[in-house]
């Protein structure tokens, strides 16, 4: 098994990552030892996670994840499915 995460940061922001180990990785990044990013923004919470078959699926998915908006990821945390088709979408004014 494979998983895609996103954590809270304290500083507000969201760090999305995958890992194989997500008990593991998760004590990394609350202990300092993670990412940089979420070393400089401890302590840090997990807010979301997937689970995939294999680490290829979850990485394709940790890429997705990344380059959506705030916005969409609040979305996706809070489980408003049906409203990310409609974020995906750009606005032209």
């Amino acid at each position: 098994m494979a998983y895609t995460y996103m954590l809270r940061c304290s500083d507000g922001t969201l760090y999305v990552g995958s890992t194989r180990d997500l008990e593991h990785r998760l004590y990394q990044h609350q202990t300092g030892a993670g990412a940089t990013y979420t070393r400089e923004r401890l302590p840090v919470s997990l807010v979301w996670c997937e689970e995939f078959e294999n680490v290829g699926l979850a990485f394709a998915r940790e890429k997705q994840v990344q380059n959506w908006s705030r916005v969409k990821r609040e979305a996706l945390i809070e489980g408003r499915y049906g409203d990310l088709t409609a974020l995906a979408k750009k606005r032209f004014e």
